[in-house]
């Protein structure tokens, strides 16, 4: 009887310990480390931090059935220093955010069976517009020759441009 008591009480005191760990250090204070680990973390978005009050769409086929407008895709990878570079730009920028408001808006960590959605090749960062019609626009490009795509950080304002080109192109084509 007396074992089994002790037994429940070093059990009720593990618990305890555990419920209350509060990591004060010696001068009274919490620690740094403890409070950086107990931050609310939030879920994550179909956004995955590029402009989470955008809506996104959470399939390339839900993108083309909302089609009433531009698509915008943005293919990346989490674990990508390039594409988390861009990211940061892309989501920061206060007029693309407000531009990016009018397409329909789609973000793949995936590649995708579609082959129009890799026409130059599988590689990230990559944006692609596709217009209403369901073509990818092949004239609204980055800056380079052998990923046509692609994106950096510094090519924001060519982005902007782009995005501004293919809601212009949709006025006066359609």
């Amino acid at each position: 009887m007396e074992k089994s008591l002790v037994s429940v009480f070093l059990l009720i005191i593990a618990v305890a310990h555990t419920l209350a760990k509060d990591a004060i250090t010696k001068d009274g204070k919490r620690d740094a480390k403890e409070v950086k680990d107990t931050k609310i973390k939030l879920p994550q978005t179909l956004s995955r931090g590029w402009g989470d009050y955008l809506i996104w769409t959470q399939t390339y086929e839900e993108a083309l059935f909302k089609a009433k407008s531009n698509i915008m895709i943005i293919h990346h990878l989490e674990d990508c220093p390039h594409s988390q570079a861009l990211k940061k730009v892309f989501s920061e920028h206060k007029e693309i955010q407000k531009l990016a408001e009018k397409f329909v808006l789609l973000n793949l960590v995936y590649e995708t069976t579609d082959k129009h959605l890799s026409p130059d090749g599988q590689y990230v960062p990559r944006i692609l517009f596709v217009d209403p019609s369901l073509t990818v626009r092949a004239d609204i490009t980055g800056r380079y020759s052998n990923r046509l795509y692609a994106y950096e950080p510094s090519d924001i304002p060519l982005l902007y441009s782009n995005m501004q080109k293919a809601l212009n192109l949709l006025k006066t084509e359609l």
